[in-house]
C-alpha cells in the first residue's frame, strides 16, 4: 500500500486533529511541510488550487478537509478504531460542533486579541478566510469580553463530562470525540497567551489534555514537496467508492462540476469530473501536467458542490 503523505505546517491547529489521529491508529507518514499563506504551487496541482490544510495524500488519491481525512483513516486502517463502543455516528455531531461554533469562537480570539502583532500579509489572509470580507480586526478585538463569555462554558461542558472520572471523552478509550476537543484546546494555549490562564479554570479538561498530548503523533518522517509529486505522478487512483442513487442534487459520474466551502470565505473554487458522489463523500478528476490524473475526495456536509452545467440537477429529493 502506497504510504500516507501529509501536506501540513506545524502551527496548524486543524492539522494537529489528523496527527493526533495518526497516534490513536500508531500510524507511519511522511511530512511534506508547506508555506503558511497561499499560493502553494507544490500543492496546488494535486488539489487543484484548494488552499486549506492539511491535505492527505495516498499515491494519486487526495483527501481534502480534515473530515475527508479523518474518515479515510478510518476506512483504511479501521483498528485501533476512533469509534469506542457505543460511539458510532455521535462522535461525527462532536466534530460538527467543535469546527463551527468553538473553532469560530477560538479563531476571532486568536486574531483579536492582539491585531497589532499579526504579521499584516496573515492577518490579511486568515482575517478574510474566518471572518468574511468585511472582516476588522480592532472591532473583533473590543468584543472580546462577549467572545469568551460565550466560549467559557462550552469549555465547562466538557469540564463536567470528564470530571466523571473517565480518562477520554467516551471512556477508557481515545476516540474521535478526543481528537475534535483536544485541537480546539491545542489551538488555544498555544496561540493565544490568555490561553494557558482560560484552561487552568477547567482541572478535568488540563488533565485530559496531558493524557491526549502523550497519545503522540506516531511515526513521522520528512519528505519533500518534489517527492509528493512524483508519488502522485507514478501512482493511479483507487477505484471510487459507490455513489449515493438518492443524492438529492442528482450528482452522477462524469459530471463536470465545482466544489468550495460553504461558506463565505473567499476560497477558490476545485473543478473536476465526478467519479463518485456519496452521502458523506465527492470525488473528483482532476488532471494537471505535474501529476496526470488524481482523484481529490471531499466531504459534502461544509461543502457545496455546483455543477457546471446548472441545468444538469434538479432540485427535489430523489427518494423512493
Amino acid at each position: 500500500m502506497t504510504g500516507i503523505i501529509l501536506h501540513h505546517y506545524p502551527q496548524s491547529p486543524v492539522t494537529e486533529k489528523v496527527r493526533v489521529a495518526f497516534g490513536m491508529k500508531n500510524l507511519s507518514w511522511a511530512s511534506v511541510e508547506v508555506p503558511r499563506l497561499p499560493p502553494r504551487p507544490d500543492l496546488f496541482p494535486m488539489t487543484g488550487g484548494y488552499r486549506r490544510i492539511p491535505v492527505m495524500q495516498i499515491g494519486a488519491d487526495i483527501y481534502c478537509d480534515s473530515q475527508c481525512i479523518l474518515r479515510e483513516l478510518e476506512r483504511r486502517f479501521p483498528k485501533p478504531g476512533l469509534f469506542p463502543p457505543g460511539g458510532a455516528g455521535m462522535p461525527w455531531g462532536v466534530m460538527r460542533w467543535m469546527d463551527t461554533d468553538v473553532f469560530d469562537l477560538a479563531v476571532h480570539i486568536v486574531l483579536g486579541a492582539d491585531p497589532a502583532a499579526l504579521p499584516p500579509n496573515f492577518a490579511k489572509d486568515r482575517g478574510r478566510l474566518y471572518l468574511g470580507p468585511d472582516f476588522d480586526l480592532n472591532k473583533v478585538n473590543a468584543e472580546l469580553p462577549h467572545i469568551l463569555s460565550q466560549l467559557r462554558p462550552q469549555l465547562g461542558w466538557i469540564d463536567q463530562r470528564l470530571a466523571t472520572g473517565r480518562d477520554f471523552i467516551l471512556g477508557e478509550q481515545a476516540g474521535m470525540p478526543d481528537i475534535a476537543v483536544y485541537y480546539i484546546v491545542w489551538f488555544l494555549r498555544g496561540r493565544w497567551q490568555g490561553g494557558p490562564a482560560l484552561l487552568s479554570e477547567f482541572p478535568a479538561l488540563e488533565a485530559w489534555e496531558a493524557r491526549v498530548r502523550a497519545i503522540g503523533h506516531g511515526t513521522m518522517t520528512e519528505m519533500s514537496a518534489g517527492d509528493a509529486l512524483d508519488a502522485a505522478r507514478e501512482a493511479e487512483p483507487d477505484a471510487p467508492q459507490p455513489s449515493d442513487p438518492k443524492d438529492p442534487q442528482r450528482l452522477t459520474a462524469g459530471m463536470g462540476v465545482t466544489v468550495v466551502p460553504d461558506s463565505d470565505s473567499g476560497d477558490p473554487e476545485v473543478e473536476g469530473t465526478i467519479v463518485s458522489a456519496g452521502l458523506e463523500t465527492l470525488t473528483l478528476a482532476h488532471a494537471d501536467p505535474r501529476v496526470g490524473t488524481v482523484h481529490i475526495h471531499f466531504p459534502r456536509v461544509g461543502y457545496r458542490v455546483r455543477p457546471l452545467d446548472e441545468d444538469a440537477t434538479g432540485s427535489g429529493y430523489l427518494g423512493s
